[in-house]
């Protein structure tokens, strides 16, 4: 398995028309996903900066990808963002800007063979190297919950209307 930054956006597309990552969102009842097509808050990350995109490899198939942003906690300001902005603000301990990331996703095929503790592994070593000192993630998924919870990262409980009870973590790599 071959970690890779940046992606064709085409090339990428394709990938994820065809991506098993609908199937999840359909069975927990993600509302705003566009069923079969790459959301254009995630395309604007993409295009933006191409190095928000990593992907993952199996020879010249894309098995897996996540796509992150910088963001900050005036991100979060509409009222509906209430619940969010208070986790954050336990979790991120006064600071203010932090990475998130945005989506992560293996292929169900490639699961178990250590591949999203890999990743991680890689996303963190890049972000500090980027002297960033935060990285949240937002997910559902027990598999993305165990990782994080095996690499350190700090947790709070979401109660979004979603079928899964959504957990953000967050990996500060700086004590404050």
């Amino acid at each position: 398995m071959q970690i890779v930054v940046g992606c064709d956006v085409e090339v990428f597309k394709k990938y994820y028309r065809n991506s098993d990552i609908h199937d999840y969102f359909k069975a927990v009842g993600v509302a705003d996903a566009i069923f079969g097509e790459l959301g254009p808050v995630e395309e604007a990350h993409i295009r933006r900066d191409p190095s928000h995109l990593i992907v993952l490899r199996e020879g010249n198939e894309i098995i897996g990808h996540a796509i992150w942003h910088e963001e900050c906690m005036d991100g979060f300001s509409e009222p509906g963002d209430k619940e969010v902005r208070e986790a954050l603000e336990k979790l991120l301990r006064g600071r203010r800007d932090f990475v998130e990331l945005h989506e992560v996703w293996l292929e169900n095929r490639y699961r178990g063979r250590g591949y999203g503790n890999k990743f991680f592994e890689f996303f963190e070593d890049s972000v500090r190297k980027k002297g960033c000192d935060s990285i949240v993630y937002f997910t559902g998924n027990p598999a993305a919950i165990a990782i994080c919870r095996t690499r350190g990262y700090k947790e709070a409980m979401l109660s979004f209307p979603e079928k899964e009870k959504w957990h953000v973590f967050c990996l500060p790599f700086n004590q404050q």
